[in-house]
């Protein structure tokens, strides 16, 4: 491969996000090597040498964005363990973005564990020892006043296409780890760019740092965070409240996305833990009942883990149920049975939240069990799924009891991380002949058995239930027609776009869902229904969105970011763009008109 972009169609070429052509530069020698957007290392042309004074800065060999990935390869596999791969990673992204992310790229099932679930998680409860540089927005609950300042340092009005904001309270299954969540805005910025091209320098991670009850790291005396316990109540809202009302005053064509908060926390915006849990383990469902020839209105599903992740998932499949049948929510929360911790949620159990009670049942069940197996026995689930972190918690009796009245069960073990499974696939497929259809929340090896005509061996692939296969797409739309608004036809356009590129569909030892191996063509996909659905609802802004399919196809991958390097073109600084100087994610103070 040249180590120059590859040519694109010009068609869509004078669009602000277009990624065809030479990129303006007005940086020079050191200041450009140490710039990682611009960088390219040891790739500079002869030319961007002689034009940008890089000579005898750099070695004299021109090598290609290939060779450069070898070599970082090599060092990425000499690490010692996944949390040095994931820091060795972390270092070259501050150095060359292109590079970073071409080396994710062309190794990406071997490296989204380690830098998402669960690496990640580790680099996060480690984040104040392994702290080298600041990077993002920290926001103190005690300085509202400073909140508008703070994020209008990050660029102007067009400078953000998509901000990721946590308040760092339920990461990743690890719980509070109070300032150090701002680790998980920045990898789930990472797998927008890897995912769906949103472009690294036009992206936002922010962390709300309101306290952490993690009594290990209010006495760690090198935690960075406010040593003291989380804050609540008005003056926690007042800060939320702040950071929406100055982020979409600040940014008001940017794309605002909620990651990791608490259960209680209920925001009026993009949720991934809530949508985007929801949308991909709808899309598991669809393709799974595609398999087996059924439909929304066949569906009994149990969820054993009532938290955010089971009540997302509740809401968007309850959705997705009163779309296809024609009913109303509340008819359609009835073919859905929630378990937490006191058991069946009924309208008996004290301290429900507001969105628990709409899948509370009557107190009509009575003396009817309400564990799970109970549940399971009484209700004769097809759909059964896992959001508990109780391991092991799908026994063999419960996954039996489901299999005697339902022929291809559609079971989802999605707990974080691999050890808070509730089942491993092997067991499951064992326990039901081979029958079971299974999604799982960690990445899982094929399992091979006897389950074949004749008692041949045959392998069944697995399934991750990651939200990588959904949220980017839908952040990449959702950018791409500047949306006023995620609606619910947009989310299910969103799902029935993966459903649509299931494995499973065309043979059912495959995935029910995608891998990230086609994670940008998936995203591609979802990118077009989503557009379609705004443009539909009229909640599109962007204007001239192309109707054909195949030219929005060509539309939305022109303005997708590829870890390539473009020619870079020298400019003087004083007719320089921002981007061109260098000055994308770093601005002066800006004050209210």
């Amino acid at each position: 491969m040249s180590p120059q972009a590859q040519d694109k169609p010009a068609k869509f070429g004078h669009l602000p996000l277009s990624t065809s052509g030479p990129l303006e530069c007005a940086l020079k020698g050191t200041v450009l090597l140490n710039h990682p957007y611009f960088n390219k290392g040891s790739a500079f042309t002869r030319e961007e040498r002689r034009d940008f004074e890089l000579s005898g800065l750099l070695p004299p060999s021109i090598q290609t964005l290939d060779q450069q990935v070898q070599r970082a390869y090599e060092q990425y596999s000499e690490r010692p363990d996944d949390l040095a791969k994931n820091t060795f990673l972390t270092s070259m992204k501050e150095q060359n973005e292109v590079l970073y992310f071409k080396l994710l790229l062309d190794h990406l099932e071997e490296m989204f564990s380690v830098v998402y679930t669960p690496t990640e998680g580790e680099a996060i409860q480690n984040y104040s020892r392994l702290f080298r540089r600041p990077q993002g927005v920290f926001l103190n609950v005690h300085d509202v006043d400073r909140v508008y300042e703070d994020l209008s340092k990050w660029g102007t009005p067009e400078d953000i296409d998509y901000i990721v904001v946590t308040d760092g309270e339920e990461i990743l299954g690890i719980g509070d780890q109070g300032c150090g969540g701002i680790l998980i805005s920045i990898a789930k910025l990472v797998l927008m760019t890897i995912c769906a091209g949103i472009h690294p320098n036009r992206v936002l991670p922010v962390v709300l740092d309101c306290g952490t009850d993690n009594e290990e790291l209010r006495n760690d005396s090198l935690y960075l965070g406010l040593k003291e316990k989380r804050v609540r109540g008005e003056k926690y809202d007042k800060l939320v409240e702040t950071f929406v009302r100055s982020a979409r005053e600040l940014y008001p064509k940017a794309y605002i996305h909620f990651e990791d908060f608490g259960f209680w926390n209920e925001i009026p915006c993009f949720n991934d833990d809530v949508q985007g849990t929801g949308c991909v383990t709808l899309a598991a469902i669809l393709a799974g009942m595609h398999v087996t020839k059924q439909k929304l209105g066949d569906l009994r599903m149990v969820i054993f883990g009532g938290g955010t992740a089971g009540v997302g998932i509740a809401d968007q499949v309850r959705d997705a149920i009163a779309t296809e049948r024609g009913i109303s929510k509340e008819e359609a929360a009835k073919q859905i049975w929630l378990i937490d911790k006191p058991g069946l949620l009924t309208t008996k159990v004290d301290g429900l939240s507001d969105a628990q009670k709409t899948y509370a049942r009557s107190e009509d069940w009575g003396d009817k069990k309400t564990d799970l197996l109970g549940v399971v026995k009484e209700v004769k689930p097809n759909v059964l799924i896992g959001t508990s972190t109780v391991p092991k918690s799908f026994t063999e009796e419960i996954v039996r009891a489901m299999a005697e009245h339902v022929d291809r069960p559609i079971i989802l073990p999605l707990s974080n991380p691999t050890k808070l499974h509730e089942a491993v696939p092997a067991d499951l497929l064992s326990w039901t002949d081979g029958k079971a259809l299974v999604a799982t929340g960690s990445p899982f090896k094929p399992v091979k058995g006897p389950w074949g005509s004749d008692g041949k061996e045959v392998k069944i692939e697995v399934a991750e239930c990651n939200n990588s296969v959904v949220f980017p797409g839908i952040g990449l739309g959702g950018v791409l027609c500047r949306t006023k608004l995620v609606t619910d036809k947009m989310l299910i356009a969103a799902v029935n776009g993966v459903v649509e590129l299931s494995p499973a569909l065309k043979d059912d030892t495959e995935p029910l869902l995608p891998g990230v191996d086609v994670v940008r063509d998936v995203s591609v996909r979802v990118a077009r229904k989503v557009i379609q659905a705004a443009v539909e609802e009229g909640v599109a802004t962007e204007k001239d969105i192309p109707t054909d399919e195949k030219e929005l196809d060509e539309w939305i991958r022109e303005q997708m970011w590829d870890p390539v390097y473009r020619p870079l073109k020298y400019v003087e600084a004083h007719t320089a763009s921002r981007q061109a100087k260098g000055e994308l994610r770093v601005v002066g103070s800006l004050k209210r008109g």
